[in-house]
């Protein structure tokens, strides 16, 4: 993995300050249960921004409202500039998507999937041919879809919403159930469409380590709330920090007197010597606190996740 200023330098003067995907406020609710809850996206053109949170977070819905396949009860939406309640049909003429499971007619080849939804957006017939070789699928003739792996019929539903040609693409966990094999083949062409074609991309998933190499930028959402946000190397930086982790008896107690971090049950304390974590004990100790445990914080990017998950249980 690059060093975070590594990823800084290389990332991100590549990117517009436009944004691709902005929400304010953005609130849903099911049945009177809270699904989201005043969720600020921001997408900018040009990144590969990974949407991660465990099951349930509230990914899909917040992805549903902003292709307009929710109807809007709260907050706004901007998508590439414009408003989804004004110019929806501009907006998905511009955008490509797969929410959850592929759109796929199993007894027809990968050629004849796409005339089915070609005909739908209006592109013409060249078009087919150019998003098989993209995707991989150029030599796959009279196969029919239900033979297909899994991973080649995540990369057919991504050709699917590659043949109209759009600037934007938003894809609901496209490597669910997919083999070690299936991850790479769908990260190695998400790579390729946005470095080569300038896609820009949104991508869900709940595990971190499946999106780790691909996105330029990150959001976590976990309990319908936004916990973290912004480019892949500022997680990293939450990473590299040094410092200790301590239990004790009154972890709120102890965040206010230390001013420091806490997740779970731990205060995530700073410090670069052995000096700097005795004073922080002794300071507990004076107060009344009971500390219980000082542990090295050595916290590996799947630990940066969990701890902000775990920030709102």
């Amino acid at each position: 993995m690059l060093a975070p200023d590594l990823l800084i330098r290389r990332v991100l003067p590549r990117f517009s300050s436009v944004d691709a995907i902005e929400t304010k406020g953005l609130t849903h609710r099911f049945s009177g249960e809270t699904a989201v809850r005043d969720v600020a996206l921001r997408v900018p053109a040009g990144a590969i921004y990974g949407f991660l949170g465990p099951n349930g977070a509230g990914k899909t819905t917040t992805l549903r409202l902003v292709l307009g396949l929710l109807r809007l009860q709260h907050g706004e939406v901007t998508v590439l500039g414009r408003s989804p309640a004004r110019e929806r049909l501009d907006i998905l003429r511009r955008v490509g998507s797969s929410i959850e499971s592929p759109s796929l007619y199993g007894d027809l080849t990968a050629r004849e999937n796409l005339e089915v939804w070609r005909l739908s957006f209006g592109c013409p017939v060249r078009r087919i041919a150019e998003v098989l070789r993209i995707v991989g699928l150029a030599g796959t003739g009279a196969k029919r879809a239900r033979q297909f792996s899994m991973g080649m019929k995540q990369r057919l539903a991504i050709a699917v919403a590659l043949l109209h040609e759009p600037e934007l693409l938003v894809l609901d966990e496209p490597t669910n159930g997919l083999d070690p094999h299936g991850i790479l083949e769908v990260r190695d062409l998400l790579l390729g469409l946005n470095r080569e074609h300038g896609i820009t991309i949104v991508v869900s998933s709940h595990v971190l380590s499946e999106v780790e190499r691909l996105v330029t930028h990150v959001g976590i959402i976990s309990r319908g709330e936004l916990r973290f946000q912004g480019p892949l190397p500022e997680l990293l930086l939450r990473q590299a920090r040094p410092g200790v982790a301590i239990r004790t008896s009154d972890d709120r107690r102890g965040q206010m007197l230390l001013g420091c971090e806490l997740t779970g049950s731990r205060l995530l304390v700073p410090s670069r010597s052995p000096a700097e974590t005795a004073e922080a004990v002794r300071r507990l100790v004076m107060a009344g606190l009971d500390v219980h445990e000082v542990v090295a914080e050595s916290r590996d990017l799947e630990r940066v996740f969990l701890d902000l998950v775990e920030a709102g249980s």
